[in-house]
């Protein structure tokens, strides 16, 4: 991705955040702010065929809540984060995002060009949301539900358990730190489950405000839908390490990429993982959360990592980290 010349040798990794993360207004500080995001946001809705800029300004929670439209407003708002931070002078040692995020890391390393990001995922924002529509409505409406407390093993095993019971339709989705795990299930299985892993010992079990049971064979047929647009799409190496949510390492070419970026959509997010390889990561300072909210800064801190992780999601947060990190 294109910027100014690093005004700062501090490396640092971006982290950019997923579905679920978004709010009415977001991004639109960077876009008073920066021509480079305005031209951003004229090239996001091209690409798109939607006026992202009036959808950030006046669309209601449901409709930015649904996977089609949610899905290229997060990038976008990520994407101008980034593009903020660039013409601020930091340098960028690596990238990595939570499963909608990871294409606008895929942008950042320099894997896919911006126009062809906001086709992807509009694309797959598409594919997604036919899926979960197909699946159900309503009050059957599968989803997803975060279970706090137990360790990600834990869950796994009790899932396999109650499988062998008869109990179908769950899986574990996001593995997102040593005490939070995400399930994906059908609303039959999540109903059954969210009482069974509270006897186990979780804290809480939070039915999540999303469209789908995302990042699980449920939506398998998506992937089919959504395939021959990613083959179309041109994917290079990463010039800087990239981390992929499939794995939890470092892509290695823009080959992997592609593959990863298609098994993303039905594996779970090892996200654990992926902390842990950054903070392994010879030569950085520290993380920042690029893009709307703060879930990522706080699974940071979760999964112990001495490396401070700061906010980087908004002109005022990023404007206060510059002044943490100049010292003025």
């Amino acid at each position: 991705m294109s910027g100014s010349t690093p005004l700062f040798t501090t490396p640092f990794v971006l982290l950019f955040p997923g579905q679920g993360a978004q709010y009415r207004g977001m991004a639109l500080d960077f876009w008073e702010k920066a021509e480079e995001v305005r031209q951003l946001f004229e090239l996001a809705s091209d690409s798109t065929g939607k006026d992202l800029h009036g959808l950030l300004l006046n669309g209601d929670g449901e409709t930015l809540k649904r996977t089609d439209v949610s899905q290229p407003l997060i990038t976008l708002a990520n994407l101008s984060a980034a593009a903020y931070l660039a013409k601020q002078g930091v340098r960028i040692a690596g990238v990595a995002g939570f499963s909608l995020g990871e294409y606008a890391a895929l942008v950042t390393a320099g894997v896919i060009s911006q126009e062809d990001c906001f086709r992807l995922v509009t694309a797959r924002g598409k594919a997604m949301q036919e899926s979960a529509d197909r699946l159900g409505s309503g009050a059957r409406a599968p989803g997803m539900a975060a279970v706090i407390g137990l360790a990600p093993e834990q869950v796994a095993s009790l899932i396999a358990a109650w499988r062998t019971e008869g109990i179908s339709g769950l899986y574990t989705a996001n593995i997102n730190s040593p005490r939070q795990t995400v399930v994906a299930g059908t609303s039959e299985a999540l109903a059954i489950a969210v009482s069974r892993f509270k006897d186990a010992g979780a804290k809480r079990v939070i039915r999540l405000a999303v469209a789908g049971p995302f990042h699980s064979p449920l939506i398998a047929d998506a992937v089919e839908q959504f395939r021959p647009i990613l083959e179309s799409v041109p994917f290079r190496d990463p010039l800087i390490p990239c981390y992929s949510n499939v794995s939890g390492t470092i892509l290695s070419t823009g080959t992997e990429a592609k593959q990863r970026a298609l098994e993303q959509i039905t594996k779970p997010v090892r996200w654990l993982d992926e902390e842990r390889a950054i903070a392994a990561q010879t030569g950085i300072e520290g993380v920042l959360e690029t893009g709307p909210g703060t879930v990522l800064t706080g699974l940071w801190k979760e999964a112990g990592s001495p490396l401070p992780c700061m906010s980087a999601g908004t002109v005022a947060a990023i404007d206060q980290f510059l002044r943490t990190l100049t010292g003025i």
